[in-house]
């Protein structure tokens, strides 16, 4: 937020620059984190340019100022770092819990059960279905395909 403040023209006449192009988005958080204060005020002269730019330069990273200034999708800013983060565990959690029903079950109550596909999340693509690796039974993966497939894709030397 700080950074968009300082880009441009200083002074005054960056603050009215930013005003033009985000003053929405800073009334809404005017609204929102200082109660009872208004960009009114400015142009009323109860307000100083000083305490708006103190106040745009500390606002939070999930205000509608600074969305707007990295023009973040409503989508972009539902999904956070710790919502990626609880999405990551409950996806291990969930195929931790298929591989144990397959390794302990009954193979032929487990025989159709496919393995848990993770959570969408934007910016992530899905994982394209790949070759399904066998460890017993009539036809099971050779070491080669074991290989390739624990290092990626490089095939066994």
């Amino acid at each position: 937020m700080a950074e968009a403040l300082r880009c441009g023209a200083g002074g005054i006449g960056g603050l009215a620059d930013f005003l033009r192009e985000y003053g929405e988005a800073v009334e809404w958080d005017m609204a929102r984190y200082w109660p009872g204060r208004s960009l009114l005020e400015l142009w009323r002269g109860t307000l100083s340019w000083r305490e708006l730019k103190v106040f745009l330069k500390f606002l939070p990273p999930d205000s509608a100022t600074a969305r707007a200034v990295r023009s973040a999708t409503p989508e972009d800013d539902t999904w956070t770092l710790d919502r990626h983060l609880l999405a990551t565990v409950a996806d291990a959690v969930r195929e931790n819990t298929y591989a144990l029903v397959k390794l302990q079950g009954d193979p032929k109550k487990t025989r159709r059960l496919k393995p848990p596909k993770p959570i969408p999340r934007p910016g992530v693509e899905q994982p394209k279905a790949g070759k399904v690796i066998r460890l017993g039974g009539r036809n099971p993966s050779s070491s080669k395909e074991l290989a390739a497939a624990f290092r990626g894709g490089a095939a066994a030397q």
